[in-house]
């Protein structure tokens, strides 16, 4: 397994070992005891998965303390770009984003610590994503931020004439209107 560091501290990228021979291959997604050995500890304690198409962005969304959620997110099937932001106030990297294409045939996956918000886009006709979580869902905690917000301006590699976008999404706050506590 490979960890890497990205621009914004805590914010990790993991390669897993792949094992290939004439029947496929296989890999460690998750192993407790490695992520513990590397300073990644948390308790997942949920799997969650969805599946989208082609110009769907789901995002950005996170929830407040005390039921915000560390998130490990990879894709199952298909291509996304995976959004993480910055929403810790402390942190010299307050309101910057970080994105990665994750997908099936490259086999990475982004760990999202507490104090980020998280999208992404679906760059394939379909994508199956999945992520763990070390918190449940609270409905009275969920927050996001507009997945167009002028001061993010982030990137989703996609024509903006073909985005799918939820009605929830729609009316999210921009970034200067949240104040979210991290």
């Amino acid at each position: 397994m490979i960890i890497e560091e990205t621009t914004i501290k805590d914010l990790l990228v993991i390669q897993p070992a792949v094992f290939k021979d004439e029947r496929g291959y296989f890999f460690e997604a998750y192993n407790q005891a490695k992520f513990q050995e590397n300073g990644i500890h948390y308790n997942f304690i949920q799997d969650n998965q969805s599946f989208s198409t082609r110009g769907v962005i789901r995002g950005l969304h996170l929830q407040i303390n005390p039921f915000a959620q560390a998130k490990l997110v990879r894709v199952l099937q298909g291509e996304i770009l995976d959004v993480a932001v910055d929403l810790r106030k402390n942190s010299p990297t307050y309101g910057q984003h970080f994105s990665i294409v994750l997908s099936a045939e490259n086999k990475k996956q982004l760990m999202i610590p507490h104090g980020f918000a998280h999208g992404f886009s679906v760059l394939s006709e379909t994508a199956s994503v999945m992520y763990k979580v070390d918190q449940v869902y609270h409905k009275e905690s969920e927050r996001g931020i507009r997945f167009d917000d002028p001061t993010l301006n982030i990137d989703w590699q996609m024509d903006s004439n073909k985005v799918i976008v939820s009605e929830k999404d729609l009316i999210l706050p921009a970034f200067k209107d949240i104040d979210l506590g991290f």
